[in-house]
């Protein structure tokens, strides 16, 4: 019989930090990447004049856009608004977020003198971050603040491509070209990272997320030779806090259980893997978050819930399941589509206590 949880009177006690410990849940968790934003009327009027990294580092806007989706889905974790630049930015490194394109780097790293534009990161360096955490955990109450940063990989490629690429040649060639750099460059990108991370969850984030948007474009001879350490490094230096981690890149179904061996208690499965065959490829070693595809939000109802169902039932093989998109939510979604689907998770059967 399944046992009868309480209503969760505290976020350690919620069903998504249940369930990425692989424990006994009162319904499955659900909550969406990109969810603070995107697609809401609300996010857009208060976007609006405010430019991405000024909004991103004020606690003001950022507690209202985090709260916004909470409000209104009824999720049951709030991703922290923000941006995988913002700690990179915050020790000095000359970017923008351009609309349309994304992070473009005024001066690209390309050189061994370039690692001395990435000192490391402080508290002190981010003091409106842990302002605009503890703000929301007060706010929040029993609801958890899910804390992220960029993985290495991904900001190291944003640094030296100068911007968005579509084949990473610039990263690769550096990868490859000059390997002991390579790892300098990432080795200090994984301790901005990972002191981004400690900075949220010292502030009273109680999950962390790292984000690897590019690790998809890498084989997995190149993932575990020259970026799995550089993950493995950042989450670390969360380990001693006792905060479950998820790790997620796009398009990494080859990637997976190496991305679980990094030292992530969660891992993101992206909608290009079935959550069934992640499940298998995982080895019942770690909790699964995902994994319906964002463009199926457009469908007809009755497809989108029988997929909804699908991917329910098909996580009640990993220890844990946190229902997720593949990928963030699409700005033109209906968000009344995504209020229905949060409805559905929560209506599904729950796996049996094992």
């Amino acid at each position: 019989m399944q046992q009868r949880l309480e209503a969760a009177t505290t976020p350690a006690d919620s069903d998504l930090v249940r369930a990425a410990r692989g424990l006994p849940v009162r319904r499955t968790p659900v909550w969406f990447m990109r969810q603070a934003g995107r697609s809401l009327p609300e996010y857009r009027a208060l976007r609006e004049g405010n430019e991405m990294l000024a909004a991103c580092r004020t606690p003001d806007l950022v507690t209202e856009i985090t709260m916004q989706p909470v409000r209104r889905h009824g999720v049951d974790g709030a991703i922290f608004f923000s941006d995988i630049v913002v700690p990179v930015h915050a020790v000095g490194v000359d970017l923008d977020i351009v609309p349309g394109r994304g992070p473009v780097v005024a001066e690209p790293f390309r050189t061994r003198a370039d690692l001395d534009r990435l000192p490391e990161l402080t508290p002190e360096h981010v003091p409106d971050i842990t302002e605009s955490v503890r703000r929301l955990v007060a706010e929040l109450g029993p609801v958890p603040l899910i804390g992220f940063a960029g993985a290495p990989f991904t900001l190291a490629s944003y640094l030296v491509e100068g911007g968005p690429s579509k084949n990473h040649e610039r990263t690769k060639a550096l990868m490859h070209g000059d390997p002991q750099l390579w790892h300098d460059l990432c080795e200090r990108l994984a301790r901005i990272a990972g002191a981004f991370l400690r900075v949220q969850v010292e502030a009273g984030a109680s999950v962390v997320q790292l984000f690897d948007s590019w690790a998809g474009f890498l084989s997995r001879a190149d993932y575990v030779t020259h970026v799995q350490p550089h993950s493995a490094a950042a989450l670390a230096m969360v380990a001693d806090l006792d905060v479950p981690t998820i790790h997620f890149g796009v398009g990494t179904g080859e990637l997976l259980r190496d991305m679980g061996a990094a030292g992530a208690d969660v891992v993101g499965v992206d909608y290009r893997t079935s959550l069934a065959d992640a499940i298998e490829r995982l080895e019942g070693r770690h909790a699964v978050q995902g994994n319906l595809d964002p463009a199926l939000l457009f469908a007809p109802w009755e497809p989108l819930a029988a997929a909804v169902e699908r991917i329910v039932a098909e996580g009640h093989a990993a220890p844990g399941h946190i229902f997720n998109l593949g990928h963030g939510v699409l700005p033109t979604t209906d968000p009344d589509v995504l209020t229905r689907v949060v409805e559905l998770v929560h209506q599904q059967p729950v796996r049996a206590a094992r």
